[in-house]
């Protein structure tokens, strides 16, 4: 193609330079703040964005190009366009720290003509974000600037009192506790992103090839066998990398194929790849960097969290592997040998060292009193010492530096999103609009605990479809958080409970993009997976509110030993009768009225109350016993027509 035909031909060649130039600032930044001296805040926070403009306009460009590639004069619009949008959000980014200069060393108030540089401020992060992140997150953006110019003139609850041009962008921009440069962006930027870099990297030293053998082999004696493998790979993998997608196409391009060949329909398989990705990030010990957030807003120490979270994470995993077992025994699928390429060798033994020592070693920083930014900047310095054991990385050292850049990117990118987030939250700050809702669900839910968790359920579920799981989190903890802690739920209960449904939205038709991510893998129907994967990942609606009355099982909350492995008997118990009347099939095919009744005793046994719990569970075990007693005799018959 000509510099004619293709203007933007001769400065194009200049975008992946320029992209790779910031993602090495950006992780440098990421890797000094974290382990060696603090950056000043307000420096930190405009070159973080400044950085994250660079990379998520280069990202967009080959996002479109990737599409089909453009020449002559829509070229050099596209080229003008993101020249225009650089140009603009450096600007407004230098206005933030201009003003912010201002602020710490005389009394400054924001001027009209400081609302000019914020106002395209607001534009081109929002712009970037529809780009990056598709209409939702820009929408949640776009409404929190619009809401505060006009929501004045709304019905009912929704107005406010009116804001200027002037006070919006004091609101939005100039603020660095809310808005675009707020307390949320600092988390991620001095916290999330060293964590973001060292997942990436986790993978890039080969330690996820590793984590799949390991799980074959941990699985081999199992009926469902890459099926429950790809449950435990997944949870382990989803942990690091923090992105339901990028686990799907990390782990489901190897255990798609060897769930079909195990004799697994597609859609089966797709499904349960994305029911055990998305369940990666609440997954102890890294829970795809949302942890670590989450401590940062409830005050309670990280280490705490990843306690907390422990065991809602290994019911929803023992309800997957339910499901694999339940659904091998309906379709005859027996266990069968290992292949000579599953095998653990000795290099898979030595490799076996990049995914434990960067975990032990975050594990031990914590422990011994470190901050959370110090133990991600410890374990990337052990990660990377490490991974010269690995042949492939001596034979292809660079790749250590793609993953790292490939790290730096995903950062920036998210850091886009995060701007949409801090809209939102100044929005809702400034107008309270938050707590207006909170009192409308509060009408709602009347004086029941179980109705306002359904609700604020309900509402989790809408708020996050479509989203990544921290932006999700975040935007409906920021919505339902003071709703929920109205009801006497403690801040961590709380967290927990909104952070559950921003994953479980992954799964949840119509949008559920974690199953239209697997489905193209296993040549599977997309909605036909988006149900199966909701059908699959069914527990995950259930576990939060087993935590919400039964806080003991977070461990640091009112923990009591009985009550705790009371508490714990029941919900597996109960997740098995609802595992298997999901499926229809325990030892053999369930009928109509012991499907129905396996469903009701399920939720049953789960109420407060030992009056009505007590005999569900009596009635439980009488269904299993009767379940074997019947599977018994059809054996005989079967073997002998």
């Amino acid at each position: 193609m000509t510099a004619e035909a293709n203007p933007s031909g001769g400065i194009g060649k200049l975008y992946p330079l320029l992209s790779a130039l910031a993602c090495c600032l950006l992780g440098a930044l990421a890797l000094y703040s974290s382990g060696i001296g603090l950056v000043e805040q307000k420096f930190h926070r405009a070159a973080g964005f400044a950085l994250a403009l660079v990379v998520g306009i280069t990202a967009s460009r080959n996002r479109r190009e990737a599409k089909g590639p453009v020449a002559g004069a829509k070229a050099a619009i596209h080229l003008a366009m993101d020249v225009a949008m650089l140009v603009a959000g450096l600007w407004s980014i230098w206005s933030f720290f201009f003003v912010q200069t201002q602020m710490e060393t005389a009394l400054y108030d924001v001027t009209q003509a400081d609302a000019w540089p914020a106002l395209a401020g607001l534009v081109v992060f929002l712009e970037l974000c529809r780009r990056l992140w598709g209409w939702g997150l820009f929408g949640v953006g776009a409404f929190g600037v619009l809401y505060l110019l006009y929501g004045q003139d709304l019905p009912g609850i929704m107005a406010h009192t009116g804001f200027s041009l002037k006070e919006v962008a004091e609101a939005l921009w100039y603020n660095t506790n809310k808005g675009v440069f707020g307390s949320i962006t600092n988390i991620v930027l001095s916290t999330v992103f060293i964590f973001i870099v060292f997942g990436v990297l986790l993978e890039g030293t080969g330690a996820g090839d590793t984590l799949l053998k390991f799980a074959f082999l941990a699985t081999r004696r199992m009926r469902g066998g890459p099926a429950h493998a790809a449950i435990l790979a997944s949870s382990m993998f989803g942990t690091m990398s923090g992105s339901t997608v990028a686990n799907i196409v990390g782990t489901g391009t190897f255990t798609i194929p060897m769930i079909k060949k195990r004799g697994f329909s597609p859609t089966f398989a797709a499904g349960i790849e994305a029911t055990a990705s998305s369940g990666g990030q609440i997954m102890p010990p890294i829970m795809g960097a949302a942890a670590l957030v989450m401590a940062d807003l409830t005050g309670v120490g990280y280490l705490n969290i990843i306690v907390a979270a422990l065991f809602p994470a290994l019911f929803y995993y023992f309800s997957l592997f339910a499901a694999v077992t339940v659904e091998a025994r309906r379709q005859g699928i027996e266990v069968q040998p290992m292949s000579v390429d599953d095998r653990i060798t000795r290099i898979d033994l030595i490799n076996s060292v990049l995914f434990l020592g960067p975990i032990l070693s975050i594990i031990g920083c914590l422990v011994a009193g470190f901050s959370t930014s110090a133990a991600g900047f410890y374990a990337v310095v052990v990660l990377l010492a490490l991974s010269v054991i690995n042949p492939d990385v001596r034979s292809d050292p660079l790749r250590i530096w793609r993953s790292f850049l490939k790290g730096s990117q995903s950062g920036a990118t998210l850091l886009i999103a995060i701007a949409a987030i801090g809209i939102l939250v100044g929005s809702l700050d400034s107008t309270g609009l938050g707590l207006k809702l909170a009192n409308v669900i509060a009408t709602v839910r009347g004086e029941s605990l179980f109705s306002a968790l359904l609700v604020a359920m309900v509402g989790a579920l809408v708020l996050g479809m479509g989203m990544p799981t921290l932006p999700a989190y975040l935007i409906i903890i920021l919505v339902m958080g003071p709703a929920i802690q109205q009801l006497g739920v403690s801040m961590l209960t709380a967290h927990m409970f909104v952070f559950y449904y921003g994953v479980a939205s992954s799964l949840t038709p119509p949008v559920a993009i974690a199953a239209y991510a697997a489905a193209p893998i296993a040549g599977a129907n997309p909605l036909m997976t988006a149900f199966m994967s909701f059908r699959l990942g069914m527990a995950k609606f259930i576990i939060p509110f087993v935590f919400a009355y039964y806080p003991t099982i977070l461990i640091i909350e009112e923990f009591s030993l009985l009550p705790f492995l009371w508490i714990v008997a029941r919900t597996c118990f109960c997740i098995w009768l609802f595992s298997s009347a999901l499926s229809g099939y325990d030892r053999r095919k369930l009928s109509l009225p012991e499907i129905i009744l396996r469903f009701a005793l399920a939720f049953t046994m789960l109420a407060p109350n030992p009056a009505v719990h007590l005999p569900a569970i009596a009635c439980g075990i009488a269904l299993i016993l009767w379940d074997i007693r019947a599977a018994r005799t059809i054996e005989p018959a079967e073997t002998n027509p």
